[in-house]
């Protein structure tokens, strides 16, 4: 039978236990990564697009103006709905480091070392959960059972600068909180994880809601608990508010459909309300008690639906058939399972469902307020897992969260096998182990033993990877600046690096609040030559460019066979194109729109 631990927060033991470990696995990331790194190679254009953003803070544009000037410039610029929140750290380590390594050896060394040093705070976030709940041994095994995880990996991998890493350390954060000992610690610290990990993506808003659930059963279970979700609730209105300020400056009366506004926090402020007036009002009948969570549930999701009205008719992306077709539904991070290949949706199911059953296996064993915690524990798993079902990127949070249980769990494998006598048996207990925690490694077997089903493991890498693609727009940027700067029509995908390694301008990136650009670059992209020369004309675009290698071109081409995306990558460009030579061992094509 399990029982509470009386552990430090934080004890010499577990850091050095964890430090070694990451140290291993940051080693190993670098090796693995080493060309990617001295390319410039990024996991994907939003890491590019993060750069640029934190390039233009250091350059003096507002904290507080969140405007991509030079997409669409000719409506005015593209204002993101990302936080300044994930820029601060990029910004502090070129800030402090420009003057000593210079500019593109601080850029260089702020990709590496942010998305390594979150990983390392995620690793520590989750050790100490094992290691105040089940033992020092699990708490390095839950290490390892991240470091397993392909999906987890990918968010924290050298270079992958975007958001996704830290809104795992804000769960994180979120789930140790709901350690503590008292409700008022705890209650406040999970408040503003979850107002730190909304202010950066309200895509967390759906496990945001399962902590609060969980919380409320807290209140439900013992009415001691009631502290717990007051405290929450009132922290979460006040940093979210707080952070509101700090982000963005005095809220508007419109709420946008992607991110944190006026309406949020209203509905904020009344869940946190109505939780106060119902502790207040305590000792009273359970079926009161759950009347109060309705009204505060209820008002709450009013409030929201009210001020963000419009979304029910744009969609909360606000996207038309277009792009949804054409753009949101080609990426694959954000698609359900069913639309994975077979080794992405082993890789996302497999790690969550085991630590799904060690959970079970732990809620059974434990008693007390262990017992408990642990059936807290199982139902967030549980809910993460069915997030990591519909949004395929939710698929590395489920992994860490599953990888404090994974960690117990790896240790009783272990423990069994070295009872085994039989070193053949032993040899297939260590062989089933290793199927489990590396669940592709059979999936990968099965189709090099099976050539005609090579298909089961997905695409080869080389087809619409960017990494992979032979375009290498850093190795032009030279010959690219010193035309006069411009507009450049290309497709969405290469926007972001155009941005980065030139002066020129876009029309659209693959940022869904840039609509209208988007829908430009499509509608030019599938159109004929005469369309496209007179949108091109009328915007006063300068230059086409095009990475012919990459996926993005030929969805348009799918659908438009004898478009003007076609032409250009069967060199069949109009003759108003002008084409600009480029050195070097490169795919990129430049044309340079004529105006007589």
């Amino acid at each position: 039978m399990l029982r509470e631990r009386r552990r430090s927060a934080l004890s010499p033991e577990l850091l050095i236990r964890v430090s070694l470990i990451w140290a291993l696995v940051a080693v190993l990331a670098l090796l693995n990564n080493i060309a990617e790194i001295s390319g410039r190679l990024y996991p994907d254009p939003d890491d590019i697009m993060r750069l640029v953003q934190v390039r233009d803070l250091l350059g003096e544009q507002s904290w507080f103006d969140m405007t991509q000037y030079r997409v669409d410039s000719a409506s005015g610029g593209v204002v993101t709905h990302w936080s300044r929140l994930v820029d601060l750290p990029l910004a502090a380590v070129i800030f402090v480091l420009a003057p000593v390594l210079g500019q593109s050896g601080a850029e260089l060394t702020a990709l590496i070392v942010v998305p390594l040093l979150t990983l390392f705070i995620a690793m520590l976030l989750t050790a100490r959960i094992a290691w105040r709940l089940t033992g020092e041994a699990e708490a390095s095994f839950a290490c390892i059972a991240m470091a397993l995880s392909m999906p987890l990996l990918f968010q924290f991998g050298p270079l992958r600068i975007d958001h996704h890493g830290w809104q795992i350390v804000c769960a994180l954060v979120a789930v140790n909180a709901l350690m503590a000992r008292q409700a008022s610690t705890g209650g406040w610290l999970a408040g503003f994880a979850i107002a730190t990990w909304l202010s950066i993506s309200i895509e967390g808003a759906p496990l945001a809601a399962a902590l609060l659930a969980l919380v409320g059963l807290r209140w439900l279970r013992n009415r001691a608990g009631k502290d717990w979700l007051v405290h929450l609730t009132r922290s979460l209105f006040v940093s979210s508010a707080g952070l509101f300020l700090i982000t963005r400056g005095m809220p508007g009366l419109e709420t946008p459909c992607d991110a944190i506004g006026s309406a949020h926090l209203a509905a904020m402020g009344f869940v946190a309300l109505v939780t106060t007036v119902l502790a207040k009002a305590e000792p009273i009948p359970r079926a009161g008690v759950l009347a109060g969570f309705l009204v505060a549930t209820g008002g709450g999701l009013g409030i929201v639906a009210w001020g963000t009205a419009q979304c029910a008719l744009s969609g909360p992306l606000g996207m038309d058939a277009i792009l949804r077709s054409l753009w949101h539904s080609q990426i694959g991070e954000g698609l359900p399972i069913w639309h994975q290949d077979l080794r992405t949706a082993v890789q996302i199911t497999v790690l969550p469902l085991l630590g799904i059953l060690a959970s079970i296996q732990l809620t059974a064993q434990s008693r007390d307020w262990l017992r408990e915690w642990w059936w807290d524990y199982t139902i967030l798993l549980v809910a993460a897992f069915i997030m990591a079902l519909l949004v395929a990127r939710a698929g590395a949070l489920a992994s860490a969260l599953a990888a404090a249980p994974l960690g117990w769990q790896i240790n009783q494998w272990l423990r069994q096998i070295r009872h085994i006598d039989r070193a053949g048996k032993k040899a297939a207990a260590l062989a089933a182990v290793a199927c489990a925690l590396l669940p592709t490694l059979p999936v990968t077997v099965l189709a090099l033993a099976m050539p005609a089903h090579a298909a089961l493991v997905g695409k080869p890498l080389g087809s619409g990877n960017t990494k992979s693609s032979s375009c290498r727009i850093a190795q032009s940027a030279k010959e690219l600046a010193v035309l006069p700067a411009g507009e450049i029509y290309a497709p969405l995908d290469i926007g972001p690096r155009l941005l980065l390694d030139t002066p020129h301008s876009v029309i659209a990136t693959g940022h869904h609040r840039g609509a209208e650009g988007m829908r430009t670059v499509i509608e030019v992209a599938m159109g004929d030559e005469h369309s496209a020369r007179q949108i091109l004309a009328e915007r006063g675009t300068a230059y086409v460019a095009l990475c012919p290698d990459l996926a993005e071109p030929n969805v348009y081409i799918s659908a438009s066979p004898d478009g003007f995306m076609a032409q250009l990558r069967d060199n069949e460009a109009p003759q108003w194109l002008e084409p600009i030579a480029l050195e070097g061992e490169t795919s990129l094509k430049v044309w340079r729109v004529r105006t007589d």
